[in-house]
């Protein structure tokens, strides 16, 4: 499953999983799942919400059965406010972050205690999550540890969380991860972040939007401003979608399958939400679109055999497929161009190999959008012994092929030509079944 997050009105943890959460086929089991987390004196409520006309869903998060709160703050010429969860000027609960060092306060009223840097770590780590999920949620909060260390030139394992380590954030960090996980994602996108703009008053004084922990979390990704007053994006927000997204930029093709709402708790002249898209990787007649990145470096210094066995490193390690094309270089050179094909999450391994291997000094990358048949394998019975069979549809098209170490192996031992076995594959494969 593939996912575009449109993220308009910025980003923060309680509409981020209010979103996932609308997308969520079996939400009873994700509801169940998180009560027994058991995070103490963790309650939440689901709930439908309407912004300018569009309903969507709205998650509150009490500790101790009250929801934080936060108190407006002025700002020139007109009041800047914070009304609670849902951060940003739009109220998003996880936009704190007071600190007793170097810190800066939102003059949020925080209900109930909050937790050091390591104490969160072990919390989360005592929650009985899934690996995967586990995984997920501890590098969530080691973006936001690392982000505060930066920001307050504080030792990472001294830092106090007073808001983001708050067991409602830990709520909404946890389930965010949980629901990336049911829902099956494979490939997370999304839009520029709306930050917001104006300020917001610290207990050491007034500071920008977006704040210092968001703005150093949001390296690297593009963001804007607008005309909106206030925090849009919070420091958890912007850790989660660092997290789990892939690339900013425009919706590329896809064909949606569902679409939920993350609904935020003020109102504004915009709809006060993140919008989630939600993709099925297979579509219709067996089609599945993804996304590959195809690398290329130039090599004019290396002979053949040794341009080989760079070949089989790269597919050892992973690689969809690597080819080689004649080119010439500057100098009338001869030369080929090394391509390979792979995963995205496989990228920064296969060019360090690439890099390691040959003698080029630099790799070209790029992602490529990839229609492609769906494929399966089926074992048939021929008088040369069991062969493979490699079939591939969609598109309206169907195609087979025999497994070709298959085909040599037997015709080897059978002491036949290729094509014989190969056509005696093809003949047990295309045979209609023979009525019961």
């Amino acid at each position: 499953m593939r996912l575009y997050l449109e993220c308009s009105m910025g980003a923060s943890g309680d509409m981020l999983m209010a979103a996932l959460y609308d997308l969520l086929q079996d939400k009873k089991t994700y509801r169940e799942k998180m009560e027994r987390l058991a995070l103490p004196g963790v309650k939440f409520e689901y709930s439908k919400s309407t912004k300018c006309g569009i309903t969507g869903t709205h998650i509150t998060v009490k500790v101790g059965g009250e929801e934080e709160k936060s108190e407006d703050v002025p700002a020139k010429p007109h009041a800047h406010t914070h009304e609670k969860k849902g951060g940003q000027s739009h109220s998003h609960k996880d936009e704190t972050h007071d600190h007793d060092h170097a810190g800066h306060t939102h003059s949020h009223q925080n209900q109930g205690r909050s937790y050091g840097y390591n104490e969160i770590l072990n919390l989360i780590k005592k929650l009985g999550l899934p690996d995967n999920v586990l995984e997920d949620a501890l590098a969530v909060y080691n973006i936001i540890g690392e982000a505060e260390s930066a920001v307050h030139g504080v030792p990472l394992d001294k830092i106090h969380l007073h808001e983001i380590g708050s067991l409602d954030a830990v709520a909404d960090i946890v389930g965010c991860c949980l629901l990336m996980n049911m829902l099956g994602l494979t490939d997370v996108t999304a839009s520029p972040v709306h930050v917001g703009s104006g300020s917001v008053r610290c207990e050491h004084g007034i500071l920008p939007v977006p704040a210092p922990a968001a703005a150093q979390i949001l390296k690297g990704v593009p963001i804007y401003g607008g005309n909106i007053e206030g925090e849009l994006c919070t420091p958890t927000g912007a850790a989660l979608l660092k997290r789990f997204v892939r690339q900013f930029g425009k919706m590329q093709p896809m064909v949606i399958s569902k679409i939920g709402y993350g609904m935020g708790t003020k109102d504004f002249d915009a709809a006060n939400c993140i919008r989630a898209f939600l993709c099925e990787d297979e579509i219709n007649d067996g089609r599945k679109r993804d996304i590959v990145c195809e690398i290329h470096c130039n090599l004019d210094d290396m002979t053949p055999e040794a341009v080989g066995a760079v070949f089989e490193v790269l597919l050892d390690n992973g690689a969809l497929d690597v080819y080689s094309t004649p080119i010439m270089m500057k100098k009338n050179r001869p030369a080929v161009t090394l391509s390979c094909l792979c995963e995205q999450d496989k990228r920064d391994s296969i060019v360090q190999i690439m890099l390691k291997y040959t003698t080029t000094l630099g790799v070209r990358v790029m992602t490529c959008n990839r229609d492609v048949l769906t494929r399966s394998t089926e074992t048939v019975h021929t008088e040369y012994g069991e062969i493979r069979i490699k079939h591939a549809q969609g598109f309206g098209v169907t195609k087979l092929k025999p497994e070709y170490d298959d085909v040599l192996k037997a015709a080897k031992h059978h002491d036949v030509p290729f094509t014989t076995v190969h056509t005696a594959a093809i003949t047990a494969a295309t045979r209609p079944p023979r009525n019961p």
